[in-house]
């Protein structure tokens, strides 16, 4: 019987070789995805208590305190397509509010979005003064 060279279980006769990569100038095994690699994992502790940002004193008149209203262009829907409807038609798509990112939220215009009351800005010509 003849000699034949080493063969890898189902190559038929053939040496068994390194798998190379198919891009030049890249020369080697392909690299594979590693679990090796530290994984970006958050963890929460248990027995830490969130604090709840506290409204201010005096709150905003217009979004009494929480910073952030309706948006003024989709009317606190997030869509600018049937703003009446609560939900849309069967086979209609929504398109979403460029103002607000379809969140439905926008900053409050008078304080800024930082809840606190501040006093209305701009000429007051509505002020009656003696």
């Amino acid at each position: 019987m003849p000699a034949t060279p080493a063969t890898s279980p189902g190559c038929a006769g053939l040496p068994a070789q390194a798998p190379t990569s198919s891009l030049p100038g890249f020369k080697g095994p392909p690299r594979r995805l590693d679990a090796r690699r530290p994984a970006w994992v958050v963890r929460t502790e248990s027995n830490v208590r969130r604090e709840r940002p506290k409204r201010p004193d005096p709150p905003c008149t217009i979004c009494k305190g929480t910073g952030t209203i309706n948006c003024r262009n989709c009317f606190g829907r997030g869509r600018i397509n049937h703003v009446d409807l609560a939900v849309l038609p069967k086979g209609e798509w929504p398109q979403w509010c460029q103002i607000c990112g379809g969140s439905g939220l926008d900053y409050c215009h008078r304080c800024h979005g930082t809840g606190e009351y501040r006093e209305p800005m701009g000429f007051h010509f509505t002020v009656n003064r003696k």
